[in-house]
């Protein structure tokens, strides 16, 4: 289960709409709500998410103090279950790879963080990359594979998608309608 995570008045909120400064909104390209919607906060997602989910953590913004907020609030549970964090921002990362029980993936979203994320991985390996779907290609995903223990591709919500990732030997498919690239997954190519 993927979760994005933002920080917001010092807390680690579960959300993926962006707040707009001052403005009394939560936004997202096709989406708009009232700043008073309900925020799940990471603490309890943990609560109640059994131990058997492995949850994929994606960090989002520049902000520091959200990985080591996060960090905390996941260290007493990972004893019990896998958790995987990501995030665009890589220094986000920094902190997690300093705790084995969890596994860090560096999100790629355009060609310059690819290119810079090859340059960085020349002369060590990875533990997993998160890659946006257009950016992948047979060469990409080869390059990828030399170079990261797990590669993950994201947004995949059609089976043709799906099946062409797998076909490129992906490891996971993040997807907002599993159920439509569910056979893709259970009868692999």
């Amino acid at each position: 289960m993927e979760a994005d995570l933002r920080r917001f008045r010092g807390r680690v909120e579960v959300r993926h709409l962006k707040t707009i400064g001052p403005v009394r909104v939560l936004w997202d390209r096709w989406f708009v709500a009232p700043r008073s919607t309900p925020r799940l906060l990471l603490g309890d997602l943990l609560e109640a998410v059994g131990p058997e989910t492995e949850l994929v953590l994606d960090l989002k913004g520049p902000d520091t103090r959200l990985a080591r907020d996060v960090l905390a609030a996941v260290a007493p549970f990972l004893d019990d279950r896998r958790v995987t964090v990501c995030s665009r921002s890589w220094r986000q990362l920094r902190p997690f790879l300093a705790e084995p029980r969890v596994r860090v993936l560096h999100s790629v979203g355009s060609a310059g963080q690819l290119r810079r994320l090859l340059r960085r991985a020349r002369d060590r390996r990875l533990q997993g990359v998160s890659i946006h779907a257009r950016l992948l290609t047979a060469d990409t995903a080869a390059r990828l594979r030399q170079r990261a223990d797990l590669v993950v591709s994201w947004p995949v919500n059609t089976l043709e998608e799906a099946r062409r990732l797998l076909a490129l030997g992906v490891d996971g498919l993040i997807s907002d309608e599993p159920e439509r690239v569910a056979a893709a997954v259970t009868v692999r190519p």
